[in-house]
């Protein structure tokens, strides 16, 4: 097999269809090729192995399908238990440094929670808190994203720094970012209720609305329409 950026893009176009899969989600500017996305995740889960400087050139091609690939492979590359240390540091370096060439949504979420916050498990959160204070709303939702591996680790000073991120977040109006807030609030409550009962307290009257559903979507629902009004 051709481990080549080149080989990953050749796949990807014997597989496009622009007609019938004009990729309607995606918002960028970029073209697309028109591939399925479920073709598009098995492409790349069979690139695992891709060279990280294989993986960059994906992200120098313009057209949506080749970068959304790029972070696939990272996912996948970074879901492997026994990756090596200096791996998966250079895969968070390079979704971190390569940042600019994401321009939709689907790349934040399909790599940041695996990629950039199961890295930072043990490590200082302080990107997480550089990318929350941005105006990039893409940057501030992999701020967001990323702390999703933290909701799982046992880990409280983990779990404290995303409500710490949430509460800089809390009243982000870009529905790029509102919904995220919601998203890792609600499963940060399902490691600690207490927790997120005592940040709704606080903030749940600056939410927006969206948020705030998807932040109280798993509480009894008594608790829930109590924070809902």
């Amino acid at each position: 097999m051709d481990l080549t950026a080149s080989a990953l893009v050749g796949e990807l176009r014997a597989n496009a269809n622009p007609a019938e899969r004009s990729q309607k989600h995606y918002h960028g500017s970029a073209g697309v090729l028109g591939v399925r996305m479920g073709t598009l995740f098995e492409i790349s889960k069979r690139f695992t192995a891709l060279p990280l400087t294989e993986v960059d050139r994906l992200l120098d091609i313009a057209e949506y399908e080749p970068r959304l690939a790029a972070f696939c492979v990272l996912d996948f590359k970074a879901r492997k238990p026994k990756l090596p240390a200096d791996e998966r540091r250079a895969c968070y370096e390079l979704y971190l440094g390569r940042h600019d060439r994401i321009d939709t949504w689907d790349m934040v979420d399909r790599a940041a929670p695996r990629v950039v916050g199961t890295y930072l498990l043990d490590k200082p959160r302080t990107p997480l808190f550089d990318l929350a204070r941005t105006t990039d709303p893409l940057r501030r939702r992999t701020a967001m994203t990323a702390p999703l591996a933290f909701t799982k680790s046992g880990d409280s000073a983990a779990l404290a720094d995303l409500f710490a991120l949430a509460e800089l977040l809390v009243d982000d109006t870009d529905p790029v970012v509102s919904k995220p807030v919601g998203i890792a609030l609600k499963y940060a409550g399902t490691a600690d209720e207490p927790a997120l009962r005592a940040f709704l307290d606080q903030h749940a009257s600056r939410m927006p609305r969206p948020a705030l559903r998807y932040a109280v979507e798993k509480l009894d629902p008594a608790v829930r329409q109590s924070y809902l009004g």
